[in-house]
């Protein structure tokens, strides 16, 4: 099988959690309670995150996703920090190099999708600020952990879809290279088809992460092997990204959007078995999600070498 499985943020039976602060319980302390309530919480984070890579290691997935607020209100603007200043910097910074070393000695793709508030092309010029400053720090963070990719959706259309691209695409040239050399952008399903962001890219040359889930929700002209290669062909010989979803409720039977605990191996596309590429499995059972997708695939060749979809593979 050449497709290389990912895992996204969190585990579900692994004992590897990550801990979390509001902006309003940090600014209901005292400066020196702030600070070490923070260093506790990035320290803990950051020695979770080695945990996580040596679990999909052990476990055989080959692509892990890192929480985006791993350094949690980091960018606030008021309890925001730099981690120089916490007691734990050294720590932390071991332990980010430690990631980084076992990701490229396993061959561990790494990425980053941050918050839904990330967006660049929205009208308002403060959202568009706080997206530079949000997307600075995730350059600067996959830098220190050997991150490859910073994943986002192209955001809403405010009622005209190009110019909001076009926003999009001044925001993506005032970024910092550690940003511009990783940012990716994803077809999503209320807004953004594939066909619509394929002149973003090509503008821009930032490279489109395929969700063939999205795609099934929000089709357009393209079928999903059309989709496929168009967004493969934006990575430059990179491996390209997709994500897989599998419906909560079976397609046709209720709103497809919410997503199943595991992967039905039908709605994996039959053109995607022979392509090298990384998938993240965006599905609630997380790791045993991946884990049960790895098994079903390695039994395709011998039972059924290409599935029978039950939904549509040409959208048209």
């Amino acid at each position: 099988m050449s497709l290389r499985l990912g895992l996204c943020c969190i585990f579900i039976q692994e004992p590897i959690r990550f801990r979390s602060l509001t902006a309003k319980a940090l600014l209901a302390l005292p400066p020196a309670a702030r600070r070490a309530r923070i260093d506790a919480v990035c320290r803990h984070n950051a020695e979770s995150l080695v945990a996580a890579i040596q679990a999909v290691i052990r476990l055989g997935i080959e692509a892990f996703r890192i929480l985006s607020p791993l350094l949690p209100r980091i960018t606030h603007p008021q309890v925001g920090y730099r981690l120089e200043d916490l007691p734990s910097a050294t720590a932390i910074r071991q332990a980010f190099s430690q990631v980084r070393d076992l990701a490229k000695a396993h061959d561990i793709r790494l990425s980053f999708h941050p918050d839904q508030f990330v967006v660049p092309a929205s009208p308002n010029p403060a959202v568009r600020e706080n997206s530079l400053r949000e997307l600075t720090y995730h350059g600067w963070l996959a830098d220190l952990l050997g991150a490859e990719v910073i994943n986002l959706h192209a955001g809403g259309a405010y009622g005209d879809p190009a110019a909001a691209l076009t926003r999009f695409a001044a925001v993506f040239r005032d970024l910092p290279e550690a940003v511009r050399t990783r940012l990716t952008v994803e077809n999503d399903d209320r807004v953004f088809s594939p066909r619509q962001l394929l002149p973003l890219t090509e503008a821009t040359g930032i490279p489109l992460v395929y969700d063939v889930h999205h795609h099934r929700c929000l089709p357009d002209d393209l079928s999903i092997d059309e989709a496929t290669a168009l967004a493969a062909a934006t990575w430059a010989g990179r491996e390209p990204y997709c994500h897989i979803s599998s419906p909560l409720h079976p397609w046709g039977s209720g709103d497809p959007k919410p997503h199943a605990d595991f992967i039905d191996p039908a709605d994996v596309p039959c053109s995607w078995l022979s392509r090298s590429m990384t998938v993240d499995v965006e599905a609630k059972a997380k790791e045993l999600a991946v884990l049960q997708l790895q098994r079903d695939l390695e039994r395709l060749p011998n039972e059924h070498p290409c599935p029978s979809p039950l939904r549509p593979t040409d959208l048209r």
